[in-house]
């Protein structure tokens, strides 16, 4: 039975809640074949596998949620992602259920005998792993205002990652996932390393900076000329653009590129590659609440700060997605235009073309 007033937070719930609805068994199955799923960490001194009865499905039940039906952060409440492939594996007892989300609104319980545990199996391998590159919104997350905004400004990794991209929450990944991430790729492993590279983010230093500065004062000149023919009269160009490095061959041929794979307009140019760093910038927030590293205060007030940035720099969200799409380009791909080209260009379709996105129903200032 539906609940008033209650809206599936994302369309794995809602999929969930329409099966339930149906009496469809195989559908409740198929709706979370293919997600993660979520385990609480046992605290120290519990049972590590956390059994209970619970009077809805008659018996003994082990709880899992949903990616959507997580619990508000919490500094010492962890979950582990678990698949139902690996559930069925590892299921310790036929008699009991899995309860899915349960004592919510989209609660369902499964039945987990040797049989059933085949279906979970059967409809992972016919649905397959959740795709990355997909855009996914938590609709009792961020919508508007400045939190969406900043969140916006990630939300190229949150899609590479098939995650909400407007989620400040319990986990990006999970615990230990977020920690090795900040570990592993920014040598985070403290709260000190975390505001240092959250500041270097923000302040633009991972981007090559000789190409940042060819690209910044040819915008520049390019401005000074576009007040020129709006004049009529002579406008000279910044002083110090005859001293700036010439914009590299390999931008030139990225942008070209990027023209005719719509990535920029017909007489388009990047004007800075500083997006990355703004995006990781905010995926460092999320990874740092993830791995308990910051609070949700202080990743409200990146995340603001990460848009606050961009405005600086850009004057939309396609400059922002074309800079962004460069400054990778630069740092992964390096004239190969392989697979990292292509998935710039499929997140690049997927951020500036889907309705749903932040880039099309946000404003950037």
């Amino acid at each position: 039975m539906a609940t008033p007033g209650w809206a599936p937070p994302t369309d794995t719930e809602r999929r969930l809640c329409e099966a339930t609805a149906r009496g469809d068994w195989e559908g409740q199955v198929a709706a979370i074949a293919g997600e993660d799923l979520y385990l609480a960490v046992p605290q120290q001194g519990q049972d590590p596998l956390p059994v209970y009865d619970d009077p809805a499905a008659g018996g003994k039940c082990i709880p899992v949620l949903t990616r959507g039906m997580l619990p508000p952060w919490q500094p010492q409440q962890f979950f582990d992602r678990v698949s139902v492939e690996e559930l069925a594996e590892d299921w310790p007892n036929d008699k009991w259920r899995l309860a899915v989300n349960p004592g919510t609104p989209c609660a369902a319980y499964l039945p987990a005998s040797r049989t059933h545990r085949a279906g979970w199996l059967r409809h992972r391998a016919q649905g397959g792993v959740r795709p990355g590159g997909l855009l996914v919104t938590h609709y009792g997350g961020p919508l508007h205002g400045p939190v969406a905004q900043g969140l916006a400004c990630g939300a190229p990794i949150a899609v590479h990652h098939s995650v909400p991209w407007n989620e400040l929450g319990t986990a990006f990944l999970d615990h230990a996932a977020d920690a090795q991430t900040l570990r592993d790729q920014w040598s985070v492993t403290d709260p000190a390393g975390w505001q240092q590279r959250l500041d270097q983010l923000l302040g633009g230093q991972f981007v090559p900076a000789e190409t940042e500065a060819a690209l910044r004062a040819r915008a520049r000149a390019g401005d000074a000329g576009a007040a020129k023919d709006t004049n009529g009269q002579e406008t000279a160009g910044p002083a110090d653009a005859a001293d700036a490095p010439a914009v590299p061959e390999l931008v030139t041929r990225y942008e070209e590129r990027f023209r005719a794979d719509g990535l920029l307009p017909a007489d388009g140019r990047v004007v800075s590659l500083v997006a990355l760093d703004h995006a990781h910038a905010v995926n460092l927030v999320r990874w740092g609440l993830g791995a308990r590293l910051c609070t949700p205060h202080q990743a409200e007030q990146a995340v603001q700060q990460a848009a606050a940035r961009a405005r600086e720099v850009y004057g939309s969200w396609e400059e922002f997605a074309a800079g962004y799409a460069l400054g990778r380009m630069l740092a992964f791909d390096n004239g190969w235009f392989g697979p990292q080209y292509a998935e710039a260009v499929h997140l690049h379709r997927v951020l500036t073309q889907d309705p749903a996105s932040p880039w099309r129903g946000l404003p950037f200032a």
